[in-house]
């Protein structure tokens, strides 16, 4: 092996220590073994740059867009609840997302699904009081998986049949001798690998499902309340045209947020405390919850539920630029002593009061009737530039703004809705119209923006960078693999000895599997897909058997569970997920067994020798 190749494997291990490691990013670490890699030569600098504009990068950027879109118009938890309900334990979640998410990755790229998929993780791990992380890589695993389900699933899934079809249309001898005299009929080609492929996915699945609770570790911390967290009393009024109009407290979803409780509803200036969970609400209800500051927050998310105080709707400026900002009230201040509704909050501050809390007292009744006391704290829905104005106010002593406040598009969602329908139509039948994934991706991504789904200064924020440099780094490295020959040489090597030893065409069968996994966890599926495909035909004639299992087990064998850099959704709930790159091992190199042992069992049965 030429020293290249041994400096090339020098540098990913290094690369590995250093996640395994974790104490640099995984952007840090990639981007600087492909620099090192550049400066001696080894790759090229045009090589090495491809990755960050390849269509990979380009085109999960534009789904983060997208997922904003979704997001900031309360469009993902309309989908959700529509297609997917409330789960109300850990395993429910997963039972209720893995399935439609491996059915969807059959027919679309699995980076949109599991894109717009992570932000409904994480509500669901916040309500039901669980670590996100527990759900992520299950669902990147789910997605991962689904691919296999059919020719489009994934771009290795083409390349493979594309290589397949030109192969046996250059009328190798050795073909008809094992059945294949023409092109394979059409279904074959686009269902072929499903055959095997949904075995691996019922089966995985369920292993996903049994085992991830064990092998999992909580590495974002559970949403939970602390006893001496700030609790705020706030009301909400039911909007006649409200979607909750008509159901139950339960249903609704208003008893699932932690750390919030409704502790009266006014309807028709009759008060009815203690509300049980099937109260069934109507229009103009008027709910008083208590409640700590994130869960009031996710209260404006409520399609259909308005703060009560009609001063919100009498703010100046545009909509799109409010936020949360939360005040607390100086010894100075006229506010001392003034109920809310007559303290002339509105007029004086450009701010409406939609929440109060008092330190070690309890705040009871309507929001207008609290008479405010030195060092009450005030959520306020105001503009941005109130931060700015008031910072020095002596009125208020401490001014603070409210992550991920703004308020959510609700008129838009319909659009959003549209516009993600738009992109799966077009992801999945683009071909046959010439339209790329990339440019339907970006197509609905513009549009998001254009249709005021989503501003242009929260789209651009959307954007996860590190995850982009992290992949377009990880596709250099795959190439500098290829390049320096270290793929090549080891690959060679293996199949072999593997040859020699006139193994059976099923112990064959496994270590291609073996040997295809390894090299797409290290280069890309797609690069181990080229790569091993003239190995697997060699092979296959060698033994005069049909080339069929052993082509679409290389499909197969494509599915990357052991780190996160072997396949980008891996890469896009390491950080949400907040998971170490052992972690991807504990759970993918059991998965991949199990993976491994149910293709070579099923697949020659389905396609015999």
């Amino acid at each position: 092996m030429p020293f290249e190749a041994w400096f090339t494997l020098a540098v990913l291990a290094m690369i590995i220590v250093a996640l395994i490691s974790n104490r640099i990013g995984m952007d840090v670490a990639m981007l600087g073994g492909l620099i090192l890699l550049m400066a001696t030569g080894i790759v090229s600098i045009e090589t090495a740059v491809e990755g960050f504009a390849s269509q990979a990068v380009m085109m999960i950027g534009g789904l983060y867009v997208v997922a904003a879109g979704m997001r900031e118009t309360g469009a993902i938890e309309i989908a959700a609840n529509k297609l997917l309900g409330r789960p109300t334990s850990e395993t429910e979640a997963k039972i209720r997302l893995l399935g439609p998410v491996a059915l969807l990755s059959g027919f679309m790229n699995n980076t949109p699904i599991v894109a717009m998929c992570i932000p409904l993780v994480r509500n669901w791990s916040r309500r039901l009081g669980i670590s996100a992380s527990t759900l992520y890589m299950p669902l990147s695993f789910a997605a991962i998986l689904g691919g296999r389900l059919t020719m489009i699933g994934t771009a290795s899934n083409l390349v493979v049949i594309g290589l397949l079809t030109s192969y046996i249309a250059q009328d190798h001898a050795w073909l008809a001798n094992v059945g294949i005299t023409g092109p394979l009929p059409e279904w074959l080609l686009f269902f072929g690998v499903g055959a095997i492929g949904l075995p691996c996915v019922i089966f995985g699945i369920v292993f996903i499902i049994i085992t991830s609770k064990h092998l999992l570790r909580d590495r974002v911390p559970v949403d939970s309340v602390s006893l001496d967290a700030k609790t705020y009393q706030t009301e909400m009024i039911v909007q006649a045209d409200s979607p909750i109009v008509g159901s139950t407290i339960e249903a609704a979803g208003l008893r699932q947020l932690p750390g919030l409780f409704l502790s009266q509803i006014e309807r028709s200036g009759v008060v009815i405390p203690a509300v049980g969970p099937n109260e069934i609400l109507q229009a103009e209800d008027r709910l008083g919850f208590v409640g700590v500051l994130d869960s009031v927050v996710d209260l404006r998310r409520v399609r259909g539920l308005e703060p009560a105080t009609d001063q919100t709707q009498k703010l100046k400026g545009s909509s799109s630029s409010r936020t949360l900002v939360e005040v607390v009230v100086s010894a100075n201040s006229p506010l001392v002593n003034q109920t809310v509704r007559n303290s002339r909050f509105r007029t004086r501050y450009n701010a409406a009061i939609i929440a109060v809390h008092r330190q070690g007292a309890k705040v009871a009744g309507k929001i207008g009737d609290i008479r405010l006391r030195i060092g009450d704290t005030l959520l306020l829905d105001t503009h941005v530039g109130f931060l700015e104005s008031h910072r020095n106010d002596p009125d208020f002593y401490l001014i603070s703004q409210v992550d991920e406040s703004r308020p959510t598009r609700h008129n838009r969602a319909m659009i959003a809705i549209g516009l993600l329908i738009l992109m799966v139509g077009l992801l999945i039948g683009g071909s046959y119209i010439n339209i790329p994934p990339i440019l339907a991706v970006w197509i609905c991504a513009i549009l998001m923006v254009f249709t005021r789904c989503v501003g242009g200064s929260v789209a651009r924020s959307s954007i996860n960078l590190q995850v982009l440099l992290s992949i377009g780094a990880a596709i250099g490295l795959g190439a500098a693999m290829d390049q320096s020959g270290a793929a090549d040489t080891i690959v060679g090597w293996l199949m072999g000895s593997a040859n020699e030893m006139q193994l059976h065409p099923s112990v064959m069968l496994a270590i291609l599997f073996v040997i295809a996994n390894v090299l797409s966890q290290l280069i890309t599926p797609y690069a181990a897909s080229v790569l091993m495909f003239p190995i697997v035909m060699q092979t296959s004639e060698m033994l005069q058997i049909s080339p069929l299992a052993y082509v679409f087990t290389l499909m197969i064998a494509g599915c990357n569970f052991s780190t996160p850099i072997g396949y980008q959704t891996n890469l896009m709930v390491y950080g949400p997920g907040g998971y170490r790159f052992l972690d991807y091992a504990r759970l993918g190199i059991p998965l991949t067994i199990l993976v491994g042992a149910v293709c070579v069992i099923v697949a020659p049965l389905v396609f015999p020798y």
